[in-house]
This record gives C-alpha cells, structure tokens and sequence, in this order.
C-alpha cells in the first residue's frame, strides 16, 4: 500500500482548524509547565529555594495534572469539549500569573507553600486537556487518522517545550524570573477566546462543516462520546485488562519522558557545565526532535495500521522505539563528550515520542464511547511515571548521581515495550468480541 494521503483543504478544512486549535492548547500546556524548571535557576538564590524544593514544585504540579486525568475526561465527556476547554484554559493561565505575583505577597516558608499550591493549581486545571483532546480526535476524525493526530498533537506539545528554555532564559537574562513567567503566560488568552467563538463539539454542531465533510465522517462512523457516563461503565474501564497494560507501559515509558523534559536543562549546567543561554539553547534539541518523533510516529501508526491492522500495526513503534531508547538514554550518560551526550539525550527523546500516537490511539479503541475517560485513566499512568520519576531524580542528581538516574530510565524503557506484547486495541471492553471499526484509508 502506498503512504497515507495527505487531508484536502476544502474535504477536510473545518476539522483541521478543529486540530489546529488542540494543537495550541497542547503547545501552551508545555509552556506552562516547562516555564518554571528553567526559571528555578533565578528561583533557587533569590527565593532561597533548594533544588530538592524545585523538586517539590514540580512534584506538586505533576501530582494535579495525575489526580485529574481521569475525572477530567469524565467531567469533558460531561460538560462537552468547547465549554471544557475554556474553563480549565482559564484557571491555568490564572496560576500562571499568580506564580511571579507571589513573592511580593509571602515570603519565606509561606511563599513555598503558595507556589506549591499555585502548581497544584496548575497541574489540576491542565488535566483534562489531552483526554478531551481524545475525545474531539474521536469525533472529528476517522479511526484511521487517530495515531497521526494524536501525533501531531504530541509534536505541538514538544514545540512548546523546546521554544520554552530559549525563551525563559532569555527574558530572564533580559528582565527577571517573574517578568519572564508573567509575560510568557498572557498569549494563551487569545487562543481560549477563539477557541471559545469558534470551537463545537461535533461536526454537526459547526455551521461551517459541508454536507460533504459530514458524508465522509459518517462512512467510517466512530461510537459517540457518551455525555452520560455510568459509574458502571467507569468501573469496566478501571478493571479492562488492556487499559490496565496500557497504562502501567506508559508509567514506563513516560519516566524516561520526565526525566528528559524536566531535568534536561539542569543536567546540561551541572554535569555538563554549559552557561545559562548555552544550556538554554542546548536543552531546546531534544524537545525539537521529540516533536519530530511525535509526528512520524503518529504517521507511521497510522501507515501499519492500514497495512498490518490495528493490534499489530500500533505495536511495532513501541516494540521497536522504546529499547532503542534505553540504549541511547546509556550512551547519553556514559559519552565523554558533552555535546555528542546532547545528540544522544535529543535522539532519546525522539525515540520515545514515537510512541505518543500508537498509546492514544489505541486506548481510543479500547474506550470507544468512553474515550475521553479512558484517556484519562491512561494519562493518569502517564503522570504517575512522572511522579515516580521526579523525587528520584531530584534526589539523585543533588547527589550527583546523574548516571543511576539515567539507568533507572532505561531499565523503565525496556519493560514498557515488554507490555505492548499482551496489548490488543481490539477486545471489546467488556471482553467480548472487538467491535472497534476497521482503519481505512480516506
């Protein structure tokens, strides 16, 4: 079979601004979160923060962001995408604003405790945007174009990651940390009140959607998100072996994730003794190839899919990327040379976000109507890779010991892809017999 078609701007032009605008909410979360590890080298001498302490932020947020993945995507399912969207977007941006605001309030222990309120804050109102993400992906597109656009959300997200350390770095050098923080957080308004005009629910609901995009939605037509959701059916989700695999690979596979887009930057300064700017510019490369890998990997899920079929088809990049990226992650630590351990660490990092697309795509399948909570309950496995992985490496690089951390990941890595040999997207999650639609090509 030949390579996936590319989408026609009049066939598919309403449901590709549709993704366009995930893909800027997905680009704001990363700036979000990303904003305030480079900014923890201002923080720390003038705030008096400990690393562990940063650590503890970071902690704080994560713990937020896990805690509402999964009611968020059953509150998404609830409320519907446009209005969830523009309520959890607004109380970002405003913990955003509060976190360089802050210190001219409460100083000392009591700043601590509201800046790790303030993260908390943060985490929980980001939640529930990737699994109402799920949930539009689901609607607005066709099973066959689920891995690429989850994908080529992934590769926003990285993008927002990667212009993040460059950005910071300068407006602190330029300014301070708070101007820094205050100033790369209002943008985000604009795109919530456009979303806000211009987002619907469903292709239905959009009166800019031709018959024509309707017709070729309904040929292959997808389970509707169920506004309903029963306790029963939560329930059924939490207990489904394949939402179970799925999420325990993906605790896995995003510790690795964590300890590249949380602590990248701080490894460069310390271990490899780069400056600020340098380290800034520096720790922007594995971002920018993890958002390559995103997008390839979604097309490439997309691409064995059709070819291979959906069990089959979705495994391959995880079976493949994830011990490649165990064994990159060791070289990384273990190179003499700093800048080649650079390349090492971004081709790592490209690795491992050739996997977003496959992990999204096929917990689509496995939840069907319920994708957005089964989303949930897999980025809740996600998150919590995250918070395994953040006191660990907070800990040990105080101490030094980069190495251990880094070998931790790999070992991470290496049992992730092992899960994806019992996975099957296609076990209807009752466990009778799948139902989930053929991928076909448009």
């Amino acid at each position: 079979m030949g390579a996936l078609p590319l989408p026609t701007a009049q066939r598919l032009r309403v449901r590709w601004k549709i993704f366009l605008f995930l893909f800027g909410f997905g680009f704001v979360v990363y700036m979000q979160q990303r904003a305030i590890t480079v900014a923890s080298y201002q923080m720390m001498p003038r705030l008096n923060l400990s690393q562990l302490q940063i650590g503890w932020l970071e902690q704080a947020l994560l713990l937020g962001y896990t805690v509402l993945q999964f009611p968020g995507g059953v509150l998404g399912q609830r409320l519907g995408a446009r209005r969830a969207f523009v309520v959890i977007s607004l109380i970002a941006v405003a913990a955003c604003v509060a976190t360089p605001l802050a210190p001219l309030l409460v100083a000392g222990t009591a700043l601590f405790a509201v800046l790790a309120a303030l993260q908390l804050l943060l985490g929980a109102a980001q939640g529930p945007v990737f699994p109402v993400s799920a949930g539009v992906f689901q609607t607005w597109f066709a099973p066959d174009r689920w891995p690429l656009v989850q994908g080529l959300q992934s590769l926003g997200l990285q993008l927002g990651a990667a212009v993040t350390p460059p950005l910071i770095a300068w407006l602190m050098s330029a300014f301070d940390w708070q101007r820094a923080l205050l100033w790369s957080s209002l943008p985000a308004l604009l795109l919530i009140g456009a979303w806000a005009w211009y987002g619907r629910n469903t292709p239905a609901e959009h009166p800019a959607v031709s018959a024509a995009e309707l017709a070729d939605l309904a040929a292959h037509p997808a389970a509707p998100v169920d506004a309903t959701i029963s306790w029963a059916r939560v329930w059924a989700l939490m207990k489904n072996r394949d939402v179970l695999l799925l999420t325990g690979s993906y605790v896995c596979m995003n510790y690795v994730f964590y300890l590249l887009a949380n602590w990248c930057f701080l490894y460069l300064v310390q271990e490899r003794h780069f400056t600020v700017l340098e380290g800034g510019w520096l720790a922007s490369m594995p971002p920018l190839t993890a958002a390559l890998g995103a997008g390839a990997g979604g097309w490439l899920a997309s691409y064995f899919g059709a070819r291979y079929g959906v069990r089959r088809g979705l495994s391959l990049v995880p079976l493949a990327s994830l011990p490649s990226a165990a064994v990159l992650l060791l070289l990384a630590v273990h190179g003499s040379n700093a800048y080649l351990a650079v390349v090492a660490l971004a081709l790592c990092f490209g690795a491992v976000e050739l996997n977003e697309g496959p992990y999204w795509a096929a917990i689509m399948h496995v939840g069907r109507a319920d994708a957005m909570a089964a989303s949930g309950l897999l980025n809740t496995g996600g998150n919590a890779g995250g918070l395994i992985a953040t006191p660990i490496v907070a800990y040990l690089s105080s101490q030094q010991e980069w190495t251990l951390a880094f070998a931790i990941g790999a070992a991470f890595a290496v049992t992730g892809a092992a899960a994806w040999l019992a996975v099957d997207p296609t076990r209807e999650a009752d466990g009778s017999a799948g139902v989930t639609p053929a991928i076909v090509k448009n």
